[in-house]
């Protein structure tokens, strides 16, 4: 079995998602997201590095996935996404990292690159055959850990 680690980075709130892969079945392990409001930046940046690493230990992921920074209008709010992307990645330490557009995720798990977060998180419900509504940054962080699982499988049949 092939655990996966999905990450939704952002200064306020950083979603995660772990997936496991058995044969074709992707199947949901854990998701949520860190509650990072009310807290300096620095202590944010140390509240998502902490808890990345007890999920990398209780879950034992041999791969990670996450967002790659998109530009924002805003260069403060770039800054700080940046931050936390950092944040998770150092807190990924010997795991392969994956990197994914918003755009490639979308693609991957809808099918159009320009879907509505409602339409990702229906996919992502479908996908993993959850019963229960889940959180909009857990449900990103599940498609990026999705988008890699699938790209993991495309670039296996390409070895072959």
């Amino acid at each position: 079995m092939t655990v996966i680690i999905g990450i939704d980075p952002g200064s306020r709130r950083t979603g995660y998602g772990v997936i496991a892969i058995e044969g074709n079945r992707h199947i949901h392990i854990a998701s949520g997201h860190l509650d990072l409001t009310g807290f300096p930046v620095v202590l944010r940046l140390r509240h998502i590095y902490l808890e990345l690493q007890k999920l990398i230990i209780l879950y034992q992921p041999i791969e990670a996935a996450i967002e790659k920074i998109f530009m924002s209008k805003n260069p403060s709010s770039a800054l700080k996404l940046g931050q936390a992307r950092g944040a998770a990645i150092v807190a990924f330490d010997q795991l392969p990292v994956s990197e994914y557009s918003a755009r490639e995720v979308k693609q991957s798990i809808v099918g159009y690159g320009a879907a509505t977060k409602e339409q990702m998180q229906y996919m992502v419900s479908r996908l993993l055959n959850l019963r229960d509504a889940i959180q909009a940054d857990a449900a990103d962080a599940l498609a990026i850990a999705l988008c890699h699982a699938h790209g993991r499988s495309l670039r296996r049949l390409l070895k072959a």
